[in-house]
This record gives structure tokens, sequence and C-alpha cells, in this order.
């Protein structure tokens, strides 16, 4: 979230605002950063409720703050297919592995225990699967044999900072299509 903030504040992404931070943890480092650069922070507990019901308070907001694009980051939650169809092609996420790789919890781990010599990130686009949307940008990084998934994690959260960026402004640029699962730039 601070690197997107940052980056539109920078004008690195031309025609991105921030509408709103919303986090389902009402500590969450991203909600009190947010809050003190001046932007929108709400928080919307969990707690006690159902899924549907949570997603609805989380839609109300969206539509409140008229947000047109949403970002996870740090999100980890599965969202419903309903809620997906709220936002269709326009919920970004960002994973730490080359996806179709390692889907879900614990991918860096997982690619340490495979042997793989090569990892990365990839920010897609959310469907009704784990981490199985159309993918909008990918990065390599490589696993070194001393690597441990602490040193692995830090290594590719450099890169999914810089990822996301490019990715984000190619989504509010425009300069793209979807073709199936393909997500192709126009020029």
């Amino acid at each position: 979230m601070a690197a997107l903030a940052g980056a539109i504040r920078n004008g690195k992404i031309p025609g991105a605002k921030i509408a709103a931070v919303i986090s389902d943890q009402p500590k969450a480092v991203g909600l009190d950063l947010a809050a003190r650069s001046g932007l929108e922070a709400v928080a919307i507990q969990r707690g006690g409720r159902s899924r549907d019901e949570h997603e609805r308070e989380i839609l109300a907001a969206l539509r409140k703050h008229r947000v047109n694009l949403i970002c996870l980051a740090g999100y980890m939650r599965v969202l419903s297919p309903k809620f997906v169809e709220s936002y269709p092609q326009r919920i970004l996420n960002i994973h730490p592995s080359l996806l179709p790789s390692f889907p879900g919890l614990d991918p860096q781990r997982k690619a340490i225990e495979h042997g793989v010599k090569w990892t990365g990130c990839t920010v897609h686009f959310v469907d009704t699967t784990v981490d199985g949307g159309p993918v909008i940008a990918q990065r390599v990084i490589p696993v070194l044999d001393d690597d441990t998934e602490a040193t692995l994690s830090a290594r590719l959260l450099e890169e999914e900072h810089q990822l996301y960026v490019e990715a984000l402004a190619l989504i509010v640029s425009g300069d793209y299509e979807v073709v199936g699962r393909r997500v192709l730039r126009k020029n």
C-alpha cells in the first residue's frame, strides 16, 4: 500500500488516485500510514459476522468512496465469487511466486522445498480461483543456495513494490486488453 501510494503521489501512475484504504484489521500498518498521509482509512472488521455480511459492508464502502479499481495488498482472505463479480477484471493482487507455480499460502517456503532455481512475483487480476486470474506482469529472481524463507521473502518484497507500480500504471492507462487468460499491451 505504501509503495503504491508513494508512486501515485510521485506521478508514476498517471491518472490514479487513492479513494480509500480499507482493511479488515483495525491495527493494520497500512491504515495508520494512510491516515497519516491524509487518505481515507477504513477498518471493516470480520469478527462475529458471516463472510457475506463482511463483504457486503466492504462493497458498500467501495461504492461510497467511488472505487473503480481494487488493489489487494496483504489481504489474506479469498474473496467470494459474488464479490469478484462485482468488480470484474478490476481487482488486482500481488503474489510472491511466478504463478501458476505455488499459489496460496507459503509460496517462498514451497519454492525452497521444491528446489526451484528461479522464483518471482506476479500481479494478476483476481478471479474466482485462488491466485489463478490472468497474469498482468511478473518479475523473476534467482533462488540462492543459502536462501531461507525470510531472505527470499525480503528480496521478493523489493521486487513486488516495483512490479505492482508498473502493473497498476498499465491498468490505469487502459493500454492493455485481456484475451482469454492473457493480458496484452496494446502498443
